[in-house]
């Protein structure tokens, strides 16, 4: 291992000059138009991202580092970013996915920046220097998250922020003034919401838990009962307030960091041009259920239905259908202001928003909240216990058992008269959005799916792009996401049969034969030698694993939006960012190298190449959609001179750059 800064490491492979890139760009840009590709973004969720010239254990979709990588991709053609829930983070959880809908992580605020000017130098460089510590550079490709001494890292540092910052305005120095008016008018659209946050962060403190369900009822329903109007409930939350000003007004002045440099990374993404795709988590953090305790459903909580096993307990809390709408006209209940607010708060300061599990919205699958685990267990798997399990419309009113709950309904009618009227306020096209449909399909899930008319995600590695593609124009493509494996390790998964063997099954499977990706991604049977590039490829892709994940790849580059992991851009293949079902010890932690570019060159070099070579896999697509298109012009040799014109310079630099990428110093 070898510690030192970044950069330092020797470096023996070819990459293009500075006096390239632009070029570079261009023509992936224009191989990009020409092949019709609208949407072309990276996964990496925020804790993913890498450190800057210092480490402070966890990454960050904001600040230098951030832009740095943005860079990056947008140099090999990416547009645009998906990144995970970007909310404070649970209490015992790293999971994006448990995190607040409303709170910011303030693990994601560059420390560096908070020594500036700007920041009226609230956190000293000497201190600053002193709390964190050079990137170790070493020769593995990724590194890990370690949240614990993040937090702990955070902690001294936002705690002297926040005294230099009192310390600076009662001495009326002008940057301070300067920053303390931002803070205020911040605070004039967020106070309420804060306050509430800060008192539920002293109450978990002191129960040691965010768990509210375990707090004494007085605590536990605090919220609600000043809601309620009680004057005993209102006292009582302003005493807390009270004894804990300093804790509770610290967190709203972290709140305005994190808050202040999302909305200065804004304004950059916007002038280069690059989009981040927010992610609408189905549920919320238990300070957000604790705040809105009176909307959810008593007695369920949220989950996903399995049918090969018991059914996934998500904990997550459920909006009770009778508080979604207050009348025919869909005015909205609190139920309703909550998910408004939800989605507003997620479009805020993005560009798009990935819907995860949309079926939440429209069908949520129960799970009652007293049962134990061994509850869900059947035999066969199939079939469910109704009493412990079931879809929302499967929920009969307790006053009335022969009616359905959900009576009116309101559950299906939350897209068309909720999310899609925010969309529009935000200046979002429901197709523009990503759509997170993996999960069962009942049949009301289904009727809705169609009425509203929305795009799904299609995944290669069961469909092909030769069909899903005219399918489904609207639809983003991936080959695997923030849940799967590296891509290269697919052909190596193994599935156990009803007699025990194991058997590799991606092999077996439609979308990855030889035979199909040799003939789609090489349809001009006029081309020359045709049949023997074909025959060459199949034999390629039958001997050589990576070699097919590649052509994946080449496939993917050919559909309209596409999506494509960090891991698999830059060659990670020994580390799953989330292996779902599981607890292990590097869940929700993979994160890239502060050298991961020297990595990314690295990875392409070589006899066996892990990274994305994005020139060569762009080439083969582009020359994939020539042919397509000179096929569905009946070979006509008028056309087909025509589309080479305007294609061949763009293959020929593609080329260039795919060989540069392989080259040594």
């Amino acid at each position: 291992m070898r510690v030192s800064g970044v950069n330092s490491a020797v470096n023996f492979q070819r990459r293009p000059r500075k006096d390239e890139e632009s070029d570079l760009k261009r023509n992936i840009e224009k191989a990009y138009e020409l092949i019709g590709v609208k949407e072309r973004a990276v996964i990496t969720h925020g804790s993913c991202f890498p450190s800057g010239s210092r480490e402070m254990f966890i990454g960050s979709p904001y600040g230098t580092a951030a832009q740095e990588y943005n860079k990056f991709l947008a140099l090999y053609g990416f547009n645009s970013n998906q990144l995970g829930p970007g909310g404070e983070l649970q209490r015992g959880s790293f999971s994006p996915y448990n995190s607040s809908a409303f709170a910011q992580n303030r693990l994601f605020i560059d420390l560096e920046e908070l020594t500036s000017d700007e920041y009226d130098s609230i956190l000293p460089v000497e201190f600053y220097q002193k709390i964190t510590v050079a990137p170790e550079i070493s020769d593995k490709n990724y590194t890990l998250t370690d949240f614990n001494k993040a937090q702990k890292l955070y902690d001294k540092a936002l705690k002297k922020s926040y005294q230099n910052f009192k310390v600076n305005l009662a001495n009326n120095r002008p940057q301070a003034i300067a920053l303390n008016k931002e803070y205020l008018s911040f605070l004039r659209k967020n106070d309420r919401r804060l306050t509430q946050e800060g008192i539920f962060k002293v109450l978990s403190d002191l129960y040691k838990t965010d768990d509210y369900t375990k707090w004494d009822d007085k605590d536990r329903t605090l919220i609600t009962d000043v809601k309620r109007g009680s004057n005993a409930a209102l006292l009582y939350f302003n005493r807390i307030y009270d004894d804990n000003y300093n804790e509770i007004e610290q967190y709203k002045f972290e709140q305005f960091l994190i808050t202040k440099q999302i909305k200065a990374h804004k304004k950059w993404r916007d002038e280069n041009n690059f989009k981040y795709i927010n992610d609408l988590l189905v549920g919320c953090s238990k300070m957000d259920a604790w705040r809105y305790e009176d909307v959810f459903l008593s007695g369920w909580e949220m989950g996903a239905f399995e049918a090969s096993g018991p059914s996934q307990r998500w904990h997550i809390p459920v909006i009770d259908p009778k508080k979604i709408f207050l009348n025919a006209d869909y005015e909205l209940n609190d139920g309703g202001k909550f998910l408004k607010e939800k989605i507003d708060t997620a479009l805020e300061y993005c560009e798009n928003l990935r819907i995860d599990h949309v079926m939440g919205l429209v069908e949520p699958y129960l799970l009652a909240k007293n049962a134990d685990d061994e509850d869900f267990i059947t035999n066969p798997p199939y079939l469910k216990k109704k009493d412990n399990e079931k879809y929302i419309s499967e929920l009969k009113d307790p006053q009335n058992p022969n009616l359905e709950y959900d009576f009116y309904w309101d559950y299906p009618k939350i897209i068309e008269h909720i999310v899609l009227p925010v969309f529009k306020e935000h200046g979002l096209d429901k197709n523009q959005a990503v759509w997170e449909d993996i999960c069962s399909w009942p049949d009301r899930y289904k009727k809705v799916y169609k009425e509203q008319d929305l795009p799904a995600i299609t995944n290669l590695d069961w469909a092909r792009a030769e069909i899903t593609t005219k399918e489904f124009p609207e639809n983003w493509f991936i080959l695997g996401n923030h849940d799967s494996p590296p891509a290269l390790t697919y052909l190596r998964r193994t599935a156990r049969l009803n007699d025990g063997r194991e058997v590799e099954y991606t092999r077996k499977q439609a979308s990855w034969s030889p035979e199909y990706l040799a003939g789609y991604l090489n349809m001009d049977d006029s081309r020359e030698n045709i049949q023997k590039i074909r025959e060459n490829l199949i034999n390629l892709y039958k001997n050589d694993d990576n070699a097919i994940v590649f052509a994946k790849f080449v496939e993917l580059l050919t559909t309209p939006k596409f999506q494509i992991s960090f891991d698999d851009l830059l060659g990670i293949t020994d580390v799953i960012y989330n292996k779902p079902g599981t607890a292990g010890d590097t869940n929700w932690r993979a994160r890239m190298t502060a050298d991961y570019q020297d990595k990314y060159y690295e990875n392409l070099s070589g006899a066996a190449p892990t990274a994305l070579n994005i020139p060569e896999l762009l080439h083969q697509a582009l020359q994939a959609k020539i042919d397509m298109e000179v096929k569905a012009h009946n070979y006509d040799e008028n056309f087909k001179k025509f589309i080479y014109e305007k294609a061949l310079p763009v293959l020929d630099k593609l080329q260039y750059y795919a060989d540069i990428l392989k080259e040594t110093d």
